[in-house]
């Protein structure tokens, strides 16, 4: 028996997984989303020239401020559709994993990668 065997969850193939775009972009722009139902920021994210530039909303007020998201790579699944949240359309999902306290870490490479690199 596998240390996995008892985790309850699906499985998919491999072509599922390639169907989800996970891409590398970098935050040009985090400001308050005070509009937003849960704490938030607002995010502009840039995924290079042939994606250009996302929005999206993202509940990770208590592990950053906005000044030290500037430049951060993250990485973003871009091919859901786009989601009205408050007064603005949200255009990608940043990736990230609850910490032992609920709070949100972001999910970033280690290393720089080119912006728009798909996760393979």
């Amino acid at each position: 028996m596998s240390s996995h065997d008892n985790v309850n969850m699906p499985t998919i193939d491999w072509a599922d997984f390639t169907k989800v775009e996970l891409r590398v972009g970098r935050i040009i722009s985090a400001e308050a989303f005070p509009e937003a139902r849960r704490p938030a920021y607002q995010l502009r994210i840039d995924f290079g020239p042939d994606i250009g530039i996302r929005k999206s909303s993202a509940q990770i007020t208590d592990l950053y401020q906005p000044d030290s998201l500037l430049g951060q790579l993250v990485v973003a699944v871009l091919n859901f559709p786009p989601k009205q949240i408050g007064p603005m359309m949200s255009e990608c999902l940043v990736t990230g994993f609850h910490n032992p306290d609920g709070h949100v870490t972001l999910c970033v490479p280690q290393h720089d990668v080119p912006l728009g690199t798909k996760l393979l």
